[in-house]
């Protein structure tokens, strides 16, 4: 593998087609798809500056790395990446690519990333401004995912979270086979029109959350008193540890609770059967 340290490049393409290689100490400034159509990189203490510098690369390792603001739209297109221990200001990183591992990775504006991707893994991932993450993506494992963003994880399939804290209203939506663990998830409107979602030790706030969701579980989980209502229109079977604001019109299914405020049937309901509703008082 060649080497190349303490350089700097610009300009368009300034390593086009480059197979096996490492960089080290190596700065990226302004200009276009340096690394473009690469394969069999490494890429150790670098930064990043210019837009669009890791398309259409199959198999690269990126380690305690800087990629700024310029570096909009980083990695598309590409396959088999391992990223550690880095800082991502661009926004918009990882579309279209195929083969993705995050540990210990900071993305601190994470509009619009990780849109159609599949075979996820992400451990110790912090990301912030993130709208619209995740979507149409498939394969996903997370562990130890701290996210501030709308929107997240939108029509994804095949997905298991695990100690996550996520704010996001409009949460997985339209997603199928998703299982969260251990979790807090906080936002408005939490997985309407799922399939196949299934949440366990969850702390879950925020209005109207799992409405006309398809085969829903859930497990053992907290609803905050702004869960009102609850599983409208929703097929359900839910174990809840303490009291549920509100249920409205749920669907079908059984539905424990501690307690529950208010049980709201009205001439709306689409049940055809009554849906059991079991609570400790």
């Amino acid at each position: 593998m060649k080497t190349i340290k303490n350089q700097e490049f610009g300009g368009e393409r300034p390593l086009f087609a480059e197979r096996n290689l490492r960089l080290e100490d190596v700065t990226i400034h302004a200009g276009e798809s340096a690394l473009k159509c690469c394969s069999n990189i490494e890429a150790v203490n670098c930064r990043f500056e210019g837009k669009y510098p890791f398309w259409h690369v199959n198999g690269f390792f990126i380690d305690k790395c800087l990629f700024t603001p310029g570096a909009r739209a980083a990695l598309w297109y590409s396959r088999n990446l391992v990223m550690t221990d880095t800082q991502v200001d661009a926004p918009k990183m990882f579309r279209e690519m195929d083969g993705i591992r995050l540990n210990n990775v900071t993305i601190p504006d994470g509009e619009e990333t990780l849109w159609h991707c599949s075979n996820v893994e992400a451990e110790k991932v912090d990301i912030r401004k993130a709208d619209y993450l995740f979507m149409h993506s498939h394969h996903i494992r997370i562990d130890g995912w701290y996210q501030e963003g709308n929107y997240s994880f939108q029509y994804c399939r095949d997905v298991e979270i695990r100690n996550a804290v996520i704010h996001s209203k409009d949460a997985f939506w339209g997603t199928e086979n998703v299982t969260i663990y251990d979790s807090e998830i906080t936002g408005e409107y939490l997985g309407w029109h799922s399939r196949r979602l299934k949440l366990v030790n969850c702390k879950i706030s925020g209005t109207q959350p799992l409405c006309y969701a398809h085969d829903l579980i859930l497990e053992n989980c907290e609803f905050a008193p702004d869960c009102d209502l609850a599983f409208e229109d929703s097929e359900v079977n839910a174990t809840v540890s303490g009291k549920i604001t509100s249920i409205k019109n749920p669907k079908a299914g059984c539905i424990k609770a501690d307690s529950i405020g208010e049980i709201i049937i009205d001439k709306n309901s689409k049940a055809i059967d009554p849906v059991k509703i079991i609570t400790n008082e």
